[in-house]
């Protein structure tokens, strides 16, 4: 077949175009996802192999060879892995896969515009799984010759990182993949044996294959090997070192970040397995992708089998990066069955209880650094209240959240700290039997949202949930020590007696109240379900809550703008009798000429409550205009 030319995705022109014209302090990181890709490369063969010997016949031992030529200027990476084909090589290495592509370019070129550091580029690479395009901090010319395991045909890749990249057949000996670096002048330090030494043995030394260094004369038996070439989780904890744990963890995560815990035991007993789990620092790219997968990779007697085990561990804990390694699980099972294989099944559920109980302890010990872990992945964890019955009341302990008390009602670090159910349980009010919350898009809005004053007033502390999931574990989980989940957006408020500590606040006539009441209803008609006198206002003149049936207002919100719903219910319209506008317009209902200004007042009451809700008037346009009537009436009333 004929050399063709093709052109990269959009996301990756911009991304090379990043990296060929960006300087890095960590340039050797290009070589740890290289040898991180042909590890993985083998990896797949080795597995791949147990039910198709014949794929790795005359050629079992995998390994990693580098070959420097300085007078050539170019850096080799020679594997015997799985290959690919034509179709693999477009695919893998012409356009990213992974969702966040787009959101990664984006990312990088608002760092640049702020002037951020450099090596920040260098961690969003390793977030977006972009590895391979790393080669181009130090190359001007990419060549990639590789050959599918089981087929005859090789083919070479190659570019120059300016846009497009070419395609042809090629000849190769043996499966695998060969990547040629044609390294720039400026970067020649990379074909000094010496520097390779360093780097292989600093960033690869956890790779469980042999890394090695091609002698001169090109003999294999010359090769002289670069690092430990074992499995780090098959050593003892107590002989691997931090160091060891961050660049593992960055190797299999494909990360640039810093693991935030690290859990390292051996189960032995019914089930023997290693695990070597890692939480990051920072949020994962596709954390929230749809597949909501935890790419944890699961090895049986040190074969890679799969990083897709669904079994393996809740959707709820896919920020986990890590293996696990079995010797209780057939290694020629299909990932089909794997999926349904009790031993898994069982192992998983072993490893939900051991993360949850090592975040508990941290939680305990170090609650600064844990209320860091929860504001980047609360989100995620809490998905699990919803989801894992069985695994709820570990859950209950470890969920944080902001709230709001009465005594930071007006400080404006109110909501500020996190806390636990357990504290807020632990301040209950006497024969206060619920534990109130609110929900909305944003915590620090919800601080001084008017459907709250009524509760702060008479001294409830108020639970800020502004994550999507809140809308649904809290209806799922029931009383909490006996404590029932009430909104405080939601039905009528019964909050007894006023507030002992509260100003004596003159209230509308109550004859003129329900005449108001009446003539609001009537002039609103279908765009609320009610109006009615509220008791969940202190400061405010209305406010807008769900009826005691219907979805939370925020939920169908929710729902409405991902089409799930048609329209937002119509919600009851609650009014202040203390508040000096509804006094007003109270005495104004009682004057017959005056009452049909009462509609277009009602309306932007309304209006009012939907605004601080968060929501658009329905009419925007008529919105405006009597708002400009009023301000007009008032203006004119002044001159």
């Amino acid at each position: 077949m004929a050399e063709q030319t093709l052109a990269f995705q959009a996301e990756v022109t911009k991304l090379l175009h990043i990296v060929a014209n960006s300087l890095y302090s960590r340039k050797e990181v290009f070589l740890r996802e290289l040898i991180s890709n042909a590890s993985d490369a083998c990896d797949r063969l080795r597995y791949e192999a147990i039910t198709s010997p014949a794929l790795a016949a005359g050629d079992s031992e995998f390994r990693v060879v580098l070959r420097p030529d300085e007078k050539a200027r170019t850096l080799t990476i020679w594997d015997n892995g799985i290959g690919m084909t034509r179709q693999d090589l477009i695919d893998n290495l012409g356009t990213i896969a992974r969702s966040g592509s787009a959101a990664f370019a984006e990312q990088l070129a608002a760092r640049k515009s702020d002037g951020a550091e450099k090596t920040d580029d260098v961690s969003l690479i390793g977030q977006f799984g972009v590895g391979f395009y790393s080669a181009f901090i130090v190359s001007d010319k990419v060549e990639v010759i590789s050959r599918r395991a089981g087929q005859a045909d090789a083919w070479r890749w190659t570019s120059d990182g300016q846009g497009t990249f070419t395609i042809v057949e090629a000849e190769r000996n043996g499966r695998g993949t060969t990547i040629v670096l044609h390294v720039r002048k400026d970067q020649e330090e990379f074909l000094q044996p010496g520097t390779l030494r360093r780097v292989v043995k600093a960033h690869s030394d956890h790779i469980g294959l042999p890394v090695t260094l091609a002698a001169k004369d090109g003999e294999a038996k010359d090769e002289e090997v670069l690092n430990a070439a074992s499995a780090l989780w098959t050593r003892p904890r107590k002989e691997v070192t931090e160091e060891q744990y961050r660049e593992f963890y960055q190797h299999v995560a494909h990360a640039f970040d810093d693991p935030w815990m690290t859990i390292h035991a051996k189960a032995e007993g019914r089930l023997e397995y290693t695990t070597l789990l890692f939480v990051p620092t920072m949020r994962p790219a596709d954390l929230f992708h749809s597949e909501r997968k935890a790419p944890v990779r699961l090895y049986v007697r040190r074969v890679f089998v799969t990083d897709d085990a669904k079994a393996l561990l809740p959707s709820y804990l896919r920020f986990l990066r890590g293996v696990v390694d079995t010797e209780d699980i057939a290694l020629n099972v299909s990932r089909e069955m794997l999926q349904h294989d009790p031993v898994l099944a069982r192992i998983g559920s072993a490893l939900v209880t051991r993360v949850l109980s090592e975040l508990e302890k941290k939680a305990e010990k170090e609650p600064e650094e844990y209320a860091k872990f929860w504001a980047t992945f609360g989100p995620v964890v809490k998905e699990g209240l919803y989801e894992d019955s069985t695994k709820r009341d570990q859950l209950l302990k470890l969920a944080r959240f902001h709230s709001v008390a009465p005594e930071a009602r007006k400080g404006e670090g109110a909501g500020d700290k996190l806390v636990s159910l357990a504290e807020y349980v632990g301040r209950l009010k006497d024969k206060q039997d619920s534990i109130y919350f609110i929900t909305g898009d944003d915590a620090a809005a919800l601080k001084s949202s008017p459907q709250i004053e009524g509760f702060l007033a008479r001294g409830y502390e108020v639970l800020l949930l502004s994550d999507p999931v809140d809308e649904f574990w809290v209806t799922a989980v029931g009383p909490y020590e006996g404590k029932k989940f009430v909104s405080a957006s939601q039905g009528a408020a019964d909050l007894g007696a006023a507030p002992p500590s509260a100003e004596k606040k003159e209230a509308a006539d109550s004859g003129e109240l329900a005449v108001l009441i009446a003539l609001l209803k009537q002039n609103l008609g279908e765009a609320v379900q009610d109006v009615r006198a509220s008791e969940r206002l202190t400061d405010s003149a209305v406010c807008l809550v769900a009826g005691a049936n219907d979805l939370p207002r925020h939920l169908a919100r929710m729902l409405r703008a991902q089409g799930q719903i048609q329209a937002t219910p119509a919600g009851v319209l609650e009014i202040n009798p203390s508040h000096a506008l509804i006094r007003g317009l109270a005495k104004l209902s009682m004057n017959a000429g005056a009452r049909g200004r009462l509609d277009d007042l009602g309306r932007l009451l309304l209006d009012q409550a939907r605004i601080r809700e968060g929501e658009l008037p329905n009419d925007i346009a008529a919105f405006a205009r009597r708002m400009a009537e009023v301000m007009t009436e008032a203006v004119s009333a002044k001159a």
